[in-house]
C-alpha cells in the first residue's frame, strides 16, 4: 500500500486525504496551523460541483451539519432595484444544493471526519523543504521532524512551500482587485431566506447572504492597486469602504457600516491567481487546489475545484498501474477545467480583460466524479 503525505489541512488537503483513504491508500495530513480555526472570520460558498465531490467521498453529512443552504440568487443594480432572480444550481437536490459556510468551520468539520476514519492529522507541522529520492519523498518540518512516503501532495495554498520545490520561479500574480469581507448581526438587508444577493455597485462588485439566525455574510471586490503586506494587516478598512459604497443607494454601504470589531471587523486580501501553465508535479510530488491553480474569487469556485481535485486524484491513482501514470492522467483530466476557471475568474476581476481558453464539457463532470466509474484519459 502506497504511503502518501498531504501537506496542508485546509479544505482541499483534508478532502484529498479522505478520498485517498477511501481509495485504499495509507495517508496522513500535516498542517502548519496549530488548530482548525484558520481564517475564522471568512466565509465561502460551495457550489453544486463541490457538493457533488463531497458526496463521492462520503463527506456530505459532515458538511451539511454546518453552514446553511442557498437555493436562489438575485441581482440588484446600484440603486438596489432587482434586475433578475432565479434558482441557484441544482437547488432541488439536497446533495447538490449550494452551501454557505465559514472557512474555519469547514476545515474543522473535514479534519474531524478524517480523524474519525483513522486518517492522522498533525497540526503545527510547518513545512521547511521537500527532498525527493529514487524510491521515496521526505517532508522536513521547521521543528526538526520529518516524514517519508511514496508520494507527497502539496495542498498548502497560494503561497505553497511545496510549489517552490517543483516550480521555484512560479509566483501568484495580482488579479486586479482587493477583496473585502465580513459578517454582522446588526444589518437587516432585504432578501429572502436561503438566497444569495449580488449588487452591481458603481465602484465594486458586492455580494451578501443572511444565515437562518440573522447573521449577514458579505464581500466586496474593488479594482485598485495591490495592498502591501503592512496594509493587509493594519485594519481600519471599514470606513473607507463605506465611503466608496455610499456613492450608490443600494444596501451595500449599510451592511458594511454595520460590521464592527464585535463581529470580526472588515478583513481584506489581494485577489491573486496562479498563472496557467505553472508546473504541477515531479516524480513523487504533486500540487492540488490553490497551490496548483489558485484563481481570483470572482467565480466563487476555489473550494469546489479543490474538492473536485480530491476525487479525480484518488480515482486516477486507484485506476492506473503506477504513480507516474496516475499523476499524468490526473493532470490531463484536471488542467483544462481548472485553468478555464482561472482565466474566466481573472477576466471578471479585470473587467473583461484577459485571455480565453476552451470551455470544458460540463456534462462530463458527473461521470468523472462518480466514484464507481473508472477514470479514462
Amino acid at each position: 500500500m502506497a504511503r502518501i503525505l498531504v501537506i496542508g489541512g485546509g479544505t482541499g488537503g483534508t478532502a484529498t486525504a479522505l478520498a485517498l483513504h477511501k481509495a485504499g491508500f495509507d495517508v496522513e495530513v500535516h498542517e502548519a496551523h496549530p488548530d482548525t480555526a484558520e481564517d475564522l472570520g471568512a466565509f465561502l460558498t460551495l457550489a453544486g460541483n463541490g457538493m457533488r465531490a463531497l458526496a463521492q467521498i462520503d463527506a456530505t453529512d459532515a458538511v451539511t451539519a454546518i453552514g446553511f443552504p442557498l437555493r436562489s440568487m438575485r441581482l440588484l443594480d446600484a440603486t438596489g432595484a432587482e434586475v433578475a432572480t432565479g434558482p441557484l444550481g441544482e437547488a432541488d437536490d439536497p446533495l447538490l444544493r449550494f452551501r454557505c459556510l465559514r472557512r474555519g468551520d469547514l476545515n474543522s468539520a473535514l479534519q474531524k471526519e478524517a480523524s474519525r476514519r483513522g486518517v492522522p492529522v498533525r497540526h503545527s507541522a510547518r513545512l521547511a523543504s521537500v527532498e525527493e529520492g529514487p524510491d521515496s519523498v521526505t517532508a522536513r518540518f521547521t521543528d526538526g521532524s520529518s516524514a517519508t512516503g511514496d508520494l507527497l501532495i502539496g495542498a498548502d495554498g497560494l503561497n505553497s512551500t511545496v510549489r517552490k520545490a517543483i516550480a521555484p520561479d512560479a509566483r501568484p500574480v495580482y488579479a486586479a482587485q482587493r477583496v473585502f469581507y465580513g459578517r454582522t448581526r446588526d444589518a437587516r438587508p432585504p432578501g429572502e431566506g436561503e438566497q444569495f444577493t449580488m449588487v452591481r455597485c458603481s465602484e465594486a462588485a458586492f455580494g451578501y447572504t443572511v444565515s437562518p439566525d440573522g447573521e449577514t455574510y458579505w464581500f466586496a471586490r474593488v479594482t485598485d492597486d495591490p495592498l502591501t503586506a503592512e496594509e493587509l494587516t493594519r485594519g481600519g478598512w471599514r470606513d473607507p469602504l463605506v465611503s466608496l459604497l455610499r456613492r450608490d443607494t443600494g444596501p451595500a454601504a449599510d451592511i458594511v457600516a454595520a460590521t464592527g470589531p464585535g463581529t470580526g471587523d472588515v478583513l481584506v486580501t489581494n485577489a491573486t491567481e496562479i498563472p496557467p501553465g505553472t508546473p504541477w508535479r515531479s516524480a513523487r510530488t504533486l500540487l492540488v487546489g490553490d497551490a496548483a491553480h489558485g484563481a481570483s474569487p470572482a467565480t466563487g469556485q476555489g473550494a469546489s475545484m479543490a474538492l473536485e481535485d480530491a476525487v479525480v486524484l484518488a480515482k486516477s491513482l486507484r485506476d492506473t498501474p503506477d504513480t507516474g501514470t496516475g499523476l499524468a492522467l490526473y493532470e490531463a483530466l484536471r488542467r483544462p477545467r481548472v485553468e478555464h476557471n482561472t482565466v474566466v475568474s481573472g477576466s471578471l476581476s479585470r473587467g473583461g480583460r484577459g485571455g480565453t481558453v476552451p470551455r470544458p464539457r460540463e456534462e462530463d463532470l458527473p461521470r468523472l466524479l462518480d466514484w464507481d466509474t473508472a477514470v479514462s484519459g
